[in-house]
């Protein structure tokens, strides 16, 4: 049976678990888009993350294990892009974020659970999650991301 790969990819910070927590869940606006409407600092909360008119994400936060896991369900999307037949992929996929404390600092893990190689948007879609994971390192790291 083949393994259908979700697209990963995980990065090395110096900040505590704390910290790197606290970015995914009281933060947001400040690594991936000010444009941020809702709760995610509690189980069950919503929250919307926009990107200019044609772009947004719903999002249900469904577990918190504090300073070590954040999972995202996504209810509802649209990527409204020039090409892109398929516009609501995100629907009913799942992010993950593990945090593991490492002896100088975090390692983040991010599994984006329904994100493959063979959906449409997959090269945007990572493109868009390297940009701001790595965003969202230098929120952490210095306390200024680039976000949408």
């Amino acid at each position: 049976m083949m393994t259908i790969e979700n697209y990963n990819q995980t990065i090395q910070l110096s900040r505590s678990p704390d910290q790197v927590f606290k970015a995914l869940t009281e933060e947001i606006p400040f690594w991936w888009t000010a444009l941020f409407e809702g709760a995610s600092n509690s189980k069950n909360d919503r929250f919307t993350v926009r990107f200019g008119d044609q772009i947004y994400k719903t999002i249900q936060v469904e577990e918190l294990q504090k300073n070590e896991k954040v999972v995202w369900y996504v209810e509802d999307s649209l990527i409204a892009v020039p090409g892109l037949k398929n516009q609501k992929e995100w629907i009913g996929t799942t992010i993950v974020w593990s945090i593991l404390e490492k002896e100088k600092g975090t390692i983040l893990q991010l599994e984006h659970i329904g994100l493959q190689p063979e959906i449409e948007c997959y090269a945007i879609c990572i493109d868009g999650w390297r940009q701001f994971v790595k965003s969202l390192e230098l929120y952490v790291e210095t306390g200024k991301g680039q976000p949408f």
